[in-house]
């Protein structure tokens, strides 16, 4: 008699974009633990990027929480970020949050257009003018911490679109 293979489930996990610029951020973090368990980082435009890359998430994982930086950013970024994301949400019937992208960056100034920042002053985002390049860099957080996301998924464009 032959004895049957118990099929594993995958793990769950949250998934975490940060797509804001050049390059693309995604996490994996571990439901249980709450740690980060894979990254990965393109330079690749994220309407190219994402679909491929989350192909082979899908397969290999069982996504229950989506979270991204919803802006401020570039237009594009953001936009395409959301859609493919609430898309998935919405399709696949998994949980969906957000948190500026000031939180990935150390409160960094976040580039806008020309010699504009985003800036955020108070708990208000507003755009600042800089004759030297101030240096932000974005990074994916050591733990996910569900509580540190909001509801709100709306992308966050602070000025309209050029």
């Amino acid at each position: 008699m032959k004895k049957r293979q118990q099929k594993r489930m995958p793990k769950e996990v949250s998934v975490v974009v940060v797509a804001l610029f050049a390059p693309t951020l995604v996490g994996i973090y571990d439901n249980e633990t709450k740690e980060l368990l894979e990254s990965y980082e393109s330079h690749e435009k994220s309407s190219e990027y994402l679909p491929i890359l989350f192909k082979d998430l899908l397969k290999q994982y069982n996504i229950k929480n989506l979270a991204y930086a919803k802006g401020p950013g570039s237009f594009m970024a953001i936009k395409v970020a959301y859609v493919f994301l609430k898309t998935l949400s919405i399709t696949l019937n998994i949980s969906f949050t957000a948190q500026n992208g000031f939180y990935f960056n150390e409160n960094s100034p976040i580039k806008a257009i020309g010699k504009l920042f985003f800036v955020n002053e108070y708990e208000e985002i507003i755009t600042k003018s800089f004759e030297e390049i101030p240096k932000s860099k974005f990074s994916l957080p050591k733990q996910f911490n569900q509580e540190d996301f909001l509801e709100d998924t709306e992308p966050l464009y602070v000025i309209p679109a050029v």
